[in-house]
């Protein structure tokens, strides 16, 4: 099997905000993409425009497995990542208002519905101009579409993609040990590579643990940058959430 792999350079234009980590009022956003919203995102896979059911990843990125086709996470480069606060209210501008349990009363003689979203508070979202490398791996037979900008987050904010192929320096994944400079799914790993992490570090966000420093041993697929440094990559990845 011959395969293709993508190194895409991202730069948010726009802030991107996804609620990540809640602390009192403050809503975070952490220091990475998951790699379901980037497939999701450059149009990989699509998830009806109306849908009010259960989360749709086996349907959406289960073909995807069969096609070989996987994207990694996106890692931000050390020092390129910025922060921007903001603070929002969602209460009526209503004359008359009162606080209920979890609503916001608008009348005065009848009980507000609760509702499961926050009424006040801030956000801390992943600032404009900040930059992130992810790796899209493919069979070459596919050539799937790369899209030079795309859309993040809950206020669809703006995203420059641009990409750059890799020659593999084999055609034939290697056994190695190796530390892995960005982000990896926990749950796209395959049962060996999980056994032979020996150290990293861990986002617990949904819908799947993000990993990163990792030092773990098994088969790469071995490629090489325009500065002619070697990157390695885990040859046994896939959307592993679809199985759950």
């Amino acid at each position: 099997m011959t395969i293709q792999i993508y190194r895409a350079h991202l730069t948010l234009m726009e802030s991107v905000y996804f609620a990540s980590r809640e602390v009192g009022i403050l809503y975070e956003s952490e220091p990475l993409i998951g790699n379901y919203a980037l497939t999701y995102a450059l149009g990989f896979c699509a998830s009806p425009y109306d849908w009010s059911g259960p989360p749709r990843y086996q349907q959406d990125l289960g073909p995807l497995n069969a096609r070989g086709i996987y994207v990694t996470p996106a890692t931000f480069l050390p020092g390129m990542l910025r922060y921007t606060f903001s603070q929002f209210n969602a209460q009526s501008d209503s004359y008359y208002s009162r606080f209920d349990q979890n609503a916001i009363a608008t009348e005065r003689d009848k009980k507000a519905r609760a509702a499961n979203f926050p009424q006040a508070g801030k956000l801390r979202m992943l600032g404009a101009e900040s930059l992130a490398t992810f790796y899209v791996i493919t069979r070459e037979e596919e050539c799937p579409f790369l899209p030079s900008y795309i859309r993040l987050g809950k206020f669809m904010s703006k995203a420059r993609v641009e990409w750059q192929p890799l020659p593999l320096v084999s055609q034939q994944p290697e056994a190695a040990d190796k530390d892995i400079g960005f982000m990896l799914n926990a749950a796209d790993l395959s049962p060996a590579l999980v056994s032979t992490l020996r150290a990293f570090s861990i986002y617990n966000i949904h819908p799947a643990p993000l990993l990163s420093h990792c030092r773990l041993s098994g088969l790469f697929w071995q490629a090489r940058d325009a500065d002619g440094a070697s990157v390695y990559l885990p040859a046994d990845m896939s959307y592993g959430v679809v199985d759950l």
